[in-house]
């Protein structure tokens, strides 16, 4: 069973109701830190890719479906669990360039929708995570990058550089950048200029709980040297 197969089958697992609380607390989460979204937002599958892939890697959702999950199955949730999350936008031959840390991957497994996505892409950025593992060799990027509009890419460029003079993480910065995203796309007549900014680098402040339940979520019906490290942080 390959990694993004064991993504999909972890997913379809936790749309079961045994960990409906579980789900929704990781969701809660993702979108504290990175903007809400609900089933009427035309970006509603995108993001919900998005939580999934969150959900998988960082917010080790595979731990708790291990028990029905293959051997083969199992042996991924360590590498998914460590995927390097960043900041790319494709290069020819399946060449990732990671505009924040300065890595270069070579992928080597990525599913159709994501091929189709970075073809349509023309040098975009895009927030993605990539998972590497030895045996079997394999560089894969997972479902659930988020493209940030070809507009926002200069202003990207201004957000990320007070980033690192503010030495923030990865996380801080990537999450904050998927809020700008989303600005950009829910008001409308605003710039990309307008909602890429290095103020909105500041950390959301905490919502209250909303009353109900959330929209369903869509989907219920490294080998060494595999990167090449340079400045900033993984």
């Amino acid at each position: 069973m390959g990694v993004l197969e064991t993504v999909g089958r972890i997913q379809h697992l936790g749309l079961g109701p045994h960990f409906e609380a579980k789900v929704a607390a990781l969701r809660a989460s993702f979108e504290q830190r990175t903007g809400a979204f609900s089933s009427e937002d035309p970006w509603f599958e995108e993001r919900s890719r998005a939580f999934w892939n969150d959900a998988v890697t960082a917010g080790r959702f595979g731990r708790h479906v291990e028990s029905e999950l293959a051997p083969t199955e199992r042996a991924w949730l360590g590498p998914l669990e460590s995927a390097h999350r960043g900041l790319f936008r494709g290069a020819k031959g399946n060449v990732l360039i990671d505009a924040w840390s300065g890595a270069e991957l070579l992928v080597t497994a990525l599913e159709d929708q994501s091929r189709a996505e970075l073809r349509a892409s023309s040098g975009q950025l895009f927030d993605g995570r990539v998972v590497a593992c030895e045996e079997p060799w394999t560089v894969a990027l997972l479902p659930g990058a988020v493209f940030h509009a070809a507009s926002a890419t200069v202003p990207i460029g201004r957000v990320i550089a007070t980033a690192r003079a503010r030495s923030l993480s990865t996380v801080e910065t990537l999450d904050a950048l998927l809020r700008m995203d989303r600005t950009l796309r829910s008001l409308t007549r605003v710039k990309a200029a307008f909602a890429y900014r290095p103020e909105a680098l500041l950390p959301p402040l905490p919502t209250p709980a909303r009353e109900g339940k959330p929209a369903p979520l869509p989907g219920g019906e490294g080998r060494r040297g595999a990167f090449r490290q340079h400045d900033g942080e993984r």
